[in-house]
């Protein structure tokens, strides 16, 4: 896969899973304004680097998780 300009995440809209602890540390955050993208990042490092995933391999990550 050929690599591509980074994405402009400064205004994307970021949120954590409803299963999070509530002091909101250990948490990952994902964004889902981007199309065909879904970024992911560390709450403990929001200004940090996202690690960006097609939003295909994403959503199968996650079914997967049910199994």
């Amino acid at each position: 896969m050929k690599p591509s300009s980074k994405p402009d995440l400064s205004s994307v809209s970021w949120r954590k899973s409803s299963y999070s602890n509530s002091d909101g540390a250990d948490c990952l955050e994902v964004a889902d304004d981007l199309p065909g993208l879904t970024p992911v990042r560390d709450s403990k490092n929001p200004q940090g680097p996202a690690l960006l995933f097609t939003a295909d391999a994403w959503n199968r990550f996650v079914a997967s998780l049910g199994n």
